[in-house]
């Protein structure tokens, strides 16, 4: 079994769903070195998250975005963590719902995503900068 770590810095990107799938393949040559195995992908950030869901029709990723925005809206009387502004407790909670990580087999050396899967950076802060993700590779 061989394991391979590497931090990508992904590119600050305005609040919302963005496929990084392509990016994260373009970064990782070292997926062709693995013929079975799982990718793991860890986002270092407490106000942005991952997922993996459509990569086809941008509607959805728009759809997302509303949905999360009146789910968790800002400004709620009940928030006390508000010195970062209005978009920053909504951050951490839009985060904590999705989650910080998603787990990809690995087939022949390709990410083994479904026809219609795409690898989201979910950002929930109006500028949150750039992002750093930690991507393990393990397998064979």
């Amino acid at each position: 079994m061989k394991w391979f770590q590497k931090s990508i810095r992904l590119p600050a990107v305005k609040r919302g769903f963005h496929l990084i799938t392509d990016l994260l393949e373009a970064q990782l040559p070292e997926l062709e070195d693995f013929d079975i195995g799982l990718a793991h992908v860890f986002i270092q950030h407490t106000s942005a998250g991952l997922c993996i869901n459509e990569n086809a029709d941008p509607t959805v990723r728009h759809d997302f975005e509303q949905h999360f925005n009146k789910m968790v809206p800002e400004n709620a009387p009940y928030y006390r963590h508000t010195l970062e502004g209005p978009d920053d407790m909504p951050a951490h909670i839009k985060a904590a719902l999705l989650g910080s990580s998603v787990t990809i087999p690995i087939t022949n050396g390709r990410l083994a995503l479904g026809t219609w899967q795409g690898v989201y950076l979910c950002e929930h802060r109006d500028h949150g900068g750039k992002r750093t993700v930690v991507v393990t590779l393990q397998g064979q």
